[in-house]
């Protein structure tokens, strides 16, 4: 854990914005009636053979729940400080995910970008929130890991430890 109150407000606001941004790109999916990941998933480069299986008719609408709602429950777990250790490490394969979706090999969307964007650094910084125990800062995490019914169980008490 942080020490000084700098590096604790940083981690706090770091934690915030990337929950925005989940909570964001949730708003345009979640409450979109014909949100689907297919054209995006038809327009991979790289690893399009990776990609393309997902965009059959049976899977995709799976896949496209998955997404909209990832990144719904992430974004608010990252806001409200809860289970953050779970949320980052589903962050960090969504960012992977697509930063892969997104190469042309070397470049990552444009030619501005050689091997590393902003996914990457996404990936980091919700690492970063996993090694520093974010969600204790002006989170939930610290309420939740003092509960008896939370400490008692392992799973639980990892995920907000």
């Amino acid at each position: 854990m942080p020490k000084t109150t700098i590096e604790r407000g940083i981690l706090l606001l770091l934690r915030l914005a990337l929950g925005w941004t989940f909570l964001f790109a949730a708003s345009h999916q979640v409450f979109v009636a014909d949100f689907s990941i297919v054209g995006f998933l038809n327009s991979t480069k790289t690893f399009h053979a990776l990609f393309q299986p997902l965009t059959g008719p049976v899977i995709a609408p799976i896949v496209s729940f998955l997404v909209a709602y990832g990144h719904l429950l992430i974004g608010l777990s990252l806001v409200s400080g809860l289970m953050v250790r779970v949320s980052a490490a589903f962050g960090i394969i969504i960012m992977l995910v697509y930063w892969m979706a997104h190469m042309d090999f070397p470049f990552i969307s444009d030619s501005n970008n050689f091997l590393v964007d902003f996914h990457i650094i996404d990936a980091l910084v919700l690492g970063l929130l996993i090694a520093t125990r974010a969600g204790h800062i002006w989170g939930l995490d610290a309420w939740a890991a003092g509960q008896s019914w939370v400490f008692d169980r392992k799973p639980l008490a990892w995920s907000v430890a």
